[in-house]
């Protein structure tokens, strides 16, 4: 046993927007934002077990490379909805309005895993693996 703390997850993701109201109505746009709170100046959007924050007052200029991954049921269909949204959409990237970079990966093909009673919560408790995240997952010890 390590005497370091161990990783577990992300619990939540927190960025910073110009205007958080048009920051809502841009992914609400993409995906089906469902809030789990709100306070002064923020949101809280639910991904079931972990949330993405948002905080209006960007300090930071917009990103280049840096960004984070989102976990979607059907990435194509997140781009697509990204681009209609006026978004600059680059291979699986694109940008909010306050330079944001968001990267949509589809739940299937990556090691990545939900719990099957939190999927259901989701209303996503269909959503399975591709062979190639199954074998991943496999030669961690991660599933059967």
């Amino acid at each position: 046993m390590s005497d370091r703390a161990r990783l577990v997850g992300i619990n939540h993701v927190a960025i910073e927007v110009d205007d958080l109201e048009a920051e809502l109505d841009f992914l609400g746009r993409i995906f089906d934002v469902r809030l789990r709170g709100r306070s002064r100046g923020m949101a809280f959007v639910d991904m079931g077990d972990q949330f993405l924050a948002i905080a209006e007052g960007r300090t930071q200029s917009p990103d280049g490379h840096r960004h984070f991954g989102l976990v979607v049921d059907d990435a194509a269909r997140a781009l697509e909805r990204a681009r209609a949204a006026g978004a600059d959409v680059r291979g699986n990237d694109f940008l909010d309005p306050s330079g944001n970079r968001f990267q949509v990966v589809e739940y299937a093909d990556v090691q990545f895993t939900k719990a099957p009673e939190v999927l259901r919560g989701m209303g996503a408790g269909d959503l399975g693996k591709s062979e190639a995240a199954l074998r991943e997952l496999r030669e961690k010890g991660l599933a059967p």
